[in-house]
């Protein structure tokens, strides 16, 4: 073996185990000490295979003051992350075989951790060009389609899905355009606006709306759907009832739309915070349930020109895991729960196959975590450019504490 990973904790596996790694493949998980090239001591913390996060902004090429696949790999990999899957809405947009073949000469120069790249919808002669790069999925932006628009790409994802190698999986943004324009319209008529106004003009009915049109297209199309940061319980329960696959954010499951009146423009996104009434909550997550960190920064100042202008995004790479562990030792959430929220289910539904378990043959990606550790959220600590967070200063209990890739230690902090 190349490397032993030694004095393991496996969940809901009593002892300690030794895992043997070649070739940046997992050759060997064993109870009983072996010899290998190099060993690397756990400490008896706990193995998790690696984390993947499926929806960042890493803003690279074309907004890179923001953030860029350097930083935004190592934001990742110091938040206990493996495996990224990046979106296309850069500069230019990565909705054309040159622009996607460039961003993954980008990102192999660049990245620290592994990653796949999501590509915008296009006319269907270009995405048969696209598809040749092997996108892991196409990406859709509802809330800046219209209807016709809609029906016209998603029948064309059916024609690509029955000619070309694409596996038919579609990653949705559900928000109805039309309810978003005439609810803010109606907003921006008021004397003064203050930042709660911006989740009000993206009601979530909006969502709701806009998921119960993508699970139809996707329907009648022969279509795959994942939707993206879903964060409205009525659009869970539309999900849930028609098998559909979905991630929450950490900012949906643990804030409201009160956090407008703490943090103001800092804490916009789209969709927004939502109500007490209709928003997701850690208790909605279940055995089904992926979590999305949305990562999506911004420069302080983008962040600054008030409620309509401000740009939407908050960045969680480095502040989700120990959120999550913290609910964890607070009881608001069973810890077996952990690896498939944040790594096995991922791996399903992207068809990530070597990647979400920790098993013989499969890519030696871990995350190890500290349930124990205590600390407080410092962004000026943090890899990411972003300089705002809604959790800075923020105390928490557990956070990933390594991040192997390959069989090879990319963060340490045991």
């Amino acid at each position: 073996m190349d490397t032993i990973l030694e004095n393991c904790k496996l969940l809901n596996k009593p002892g300690n185990f030794y895992i043997g790694i070649k070739n940046g493949k997992i050759g060997k998980i064993s109870k009983i000490p072996f010899e290998g090239s190099k060993k690397i001591d756990i400490k008896e913390k706990l193995l998790l295979p690696g984390f993947i996060d499926p929806h960042v902004h890493f803003r690279d090429p074309g907004l890179t003051q923001k953030e860029d696949f350097k930083t935004g790999s190592l934001s990742a990999a110091n938040g206990g992350f493996t495996t990224v899957i990046d979106m296309p809405n850069t500069l230019p947009q990565t909705n054309t075989y040159k622009a996607l073949k460039e961003k993954i000469k980008i990102a192999d120069k660049k990245s620290v951790v592994n990653y796949e790249l999501q590509a915008g919808w296009n006319t269907l002669k270009e995405m048969e060009k696209i598809i040749t790069l092997n996108p892991i999925s196409f990406k859709i932006f509802m809330d800046l389609e219209d209807d016709n628009t809609l029906e016209q790409i998603f029948e064309d994802l059916k024609t690509l899905k029955e000619t070309t190698s694409y596996n038919g999986l579609v990653a949705t943004h559900c928000e109805n355009k039309t309810i978003v324009n005439e609810e803010t319209n109606k907003l921006k008529q008021k004397e003064e606006n203050i930042p709660i106004d911006y989740s009000y003009g993206r009601p979530a009915k909006a969502e709701d709306k806009s998921v119960k049109q993508a699970i139809e297209l996707a329907n009648k199309n022969d279509l795959k759907l994942h939707i993206c940061h879903l964060s409205s319980k009525k659009s869970l329960e539309l999900a849930k009832s028609n098998n559909i696959s979905y991630e929450f954010t950490p900012h949906h499951l643990l804030l409201n739309n009160n956090a407008y009146n703490t943090y103001g423009t800092m804490i916009k996104t789209n969709p927004p915070l939502r109500t007490t009434t209709d928003k997701i909550n850690i208790n909605d997550i279940d055995e089904k349930s992926i979590i999305g960190t949305d990562h999506a920064p911004h420069t302080l100042e983008d962040k600054n020109h008030g409620v309509w202008s401000s740009s939407p995004g908050i960045p969680g790479l480095e502040t989700v895991v120990p959120l999550l562990l913290t609910q964890v030792n607070k009881g608001n959430l069973d810890l077996k729960l952990i690896p498939k929220i944040l790594s096995e289910n991922a791996a399903k539904t992207y068809h990530l196959k070597n990647k979400g378990s920790i098993a013989i043959g499969k890519d030696a990606d871990f995350t190890v975590i500290d349930l124990k550790k205590e600390g407080k959220f410092n962004i000026e600590n943090f890899k990411t450019k972003a300089e705002y967070s809604p959790f800075d200063g923020q105390k928490y209990i557990g956070e990933s504490v390594m991040t192997i890739i390959d069989g090879k230690v990319i963060i340490n902090k045991i």
